[in-house]
């Protein structure tokens, strides 16, 4: 090798080293992204929006030190929140039109957000609720995570005929967890177990340099309200406060006694910087904490109203530049959440995927609350209509609004910027609203329509969570029923 050939090569090496190293470092650069989401749990739930009566410290702490989307909307219900989240678009453009009776089963042609982070070298894990199908398909394995811990169906405990339920007799309390393809025998209280075991994945993926994703959505504070008497005792006698009460308010306490011990192990492990946490504070719109508090809106889970939709969503990421203890009034969605972490990411979208998400990133404003932010509509819809008749539900437990005005159920508009609590029908003074409201909306269904792929699904005769429980521990309902009978076979 001639004196050249050596300076060639040896200048070739450094480039290459170069190279590599700004690979590297820009693989470090992508924030882990950690995703929190209770259930059921409204926006007035939380002592920094107004709840006179809760101790949430944790998101107190948490609401100074990150954005506030104060407009921030998910889905009337369960799955449906579930389902936009993981896709970027409308639920029911993914099949989804409920949370039991195969409905609840995002569509296989669904390319979803743990997919999209893999693309750009991020390991996945989600520790809490699936709730978009059970069937073996369907199930958070095949559809983008890494790391799968979850309960099966819409509850721990939950049974419904077909495809959705949960292991037969699990409780909050104990419960069977289905991780990585097999049920494991659990001691502890729920959300304890979620939070747990999701830090010990973390700190794993962290000491490996991998950037990870974690979703972690909850199923408390969902009934059956079945949570340790130490959680909640303190709640009893309080103003307003029933037995019922004050297990749900001990519930939503536990999780931010867990979510605080999330952040401090961010903080310990020296990587809170630049990790992105997304505290969505629920899937869906009140329950029973509305009758303590509801922050002034109509309403709760299950309606079109503000109250069944409107919930708080924090942001924290201090190396992207997300202000401290500001807000952003924003009309913004749980739809926005995929487009917003591709770009963040630097994820490149197929035509198909682009195609496939209606939400808007949310970057501009998360660096800028003030920045222009252009206005839009949203549709909300409760769904659950009998089988075969959506056409006659078009209208029914329905809105569609922009950042001023809501048009619910087709009849009733509502000024949001004067009457934020929905109880002054203007829909007479305002023809041209109503109008344009109503053409998007009209404009929206049509696109829907092609996409119920759900409508006439039939599932299993038997659940397949228990299916697999019982394959794996033994009984099931035959041997129920041989339990039943005496030795000659005859019904005791």
């Amino acid at each position: 090798m001639t004196p050249k050939d050596s300076i060639v090569k040896l200048l070739l090496h450094c480039l290459l080293g170069l190279v590599m190293t700004g690979v590297a470092s820009a693989d470090s650069a992508k924030p882990n992204i950690i995703l929190v989401m209770p259930d059921d749990v409204g926006y007035g739930d939380y002592a920094c929006l107004g709840n006179p009566v809760i101790k949430t410290p944790a998101v107190d702490a948490f609401r100074k030190q990150g954005l506030l989307l104060s407009q921030f909307h998910t889905s009337p219900t369960c799955s449906p929140c579930r389902s936009a989240l993981m896709s970027g678009r409308h639920e029911f453009k993914n099949g989804v039109t409920h949370t039991i009776l195969e409905r609840e089963r995002m569509s296989l042609k669904t390319f979803t957000l743990p997919q999209m982070l893999k693309t750009v070298g991020y390991t996945t894990g989600i520790f809490g609720k699936w709730h978009l199908g059970d069937e073996e398909a369907y199930r958070p394995e095949k559809r983008g995570f890494d790391e799968v811990y979850i309960h099966g169906g819409g509850g721990i405990g939950q049974t419904f005929p077909g495809s959705c339920g949960d292991a037969p007799g699990n409780t909050n309390i104990d419960p069977a967890l289905w991780r990585n393809g097999k049920f494991e025998k659990t001691q502890g209280y729920c959300t304890d177990l979620f939070f747990t075991q999701a830090i010990d994945w973390m700190n794993e993926k962290r000491a490996s340099k991998q950037p990870f994703f974690a979703y972690i959505p909850l199923n408390a504070a969902h009934a059956p309200l079945v949570v340790p008497k130490s959680c909640y005792e303190h709640y009893l006698g309080m103003p307003g406060v029933n037995q019922e009460a004050a297990k749900f308010l001990g519930m939503i306490e536990n999780i931010d006694t867990n979510f605080g011990k999330l952040l401090a192990k961010l903080k310990d492990w020296g990587i809170e910087d630049n990790t992105l946490v997304i505290y969505l504070a629920s899937d869906n719109g009140g329950t029973v904490g509305t009758r303590i508090f509801n922050a002034g809106m109509r309403a709760g889970k299950g309606t079109p109203y503000q109250g069944g939709t409107r919930v708080p969503c924090i942001v924290r990421w201090p190396a992207g530049g997300v202000p401290a203890g500001a807000e952003s009034k924003g009309l913004s969605a749980h739809l926005d959440l995929f487009p917003t972490l591709a770009e963040i990411t630097g994820a490149s979208l197929s035509v198909e995927v682009k195609n496939q998400v209606e939400g808007r990133s949310l970057v501009s404003i998360l660096k800028n609350p003030k920045a222009v932010w252009p206005d839009r509509t949203l549709v909300h819809h409760v769904g659950r209509w009998p089988k075969g008749r959506a056409e006659e539900w078009k209208y029914t437990n329905c809105a569609i609004q922009n950042s001023r005005f809501t048009l619910v159920a087709d009849k009733e508009l509502y000024d949001l910027t004067g009457d934020p609590g929905e109880t002054r029908n203007v829909i007479a003074e305002h023809p041209e609203v109503v109008a344009d409201l109503r053409k998007a909306y009209e404009s929206w269904w049509s696109e829907v329509k092609p996409l119920l792929v759900n409508e006439d699904a039939v599932g299993p005769k038997i659940n397949p969570m228990k299916e697999l429980y019982w394959k794996q521990f033994g009984g099931g309902p035959d041997e129920a029923l041989r339990k039943r009978m005496d030795p000659a076979g005859k019904s005791n």
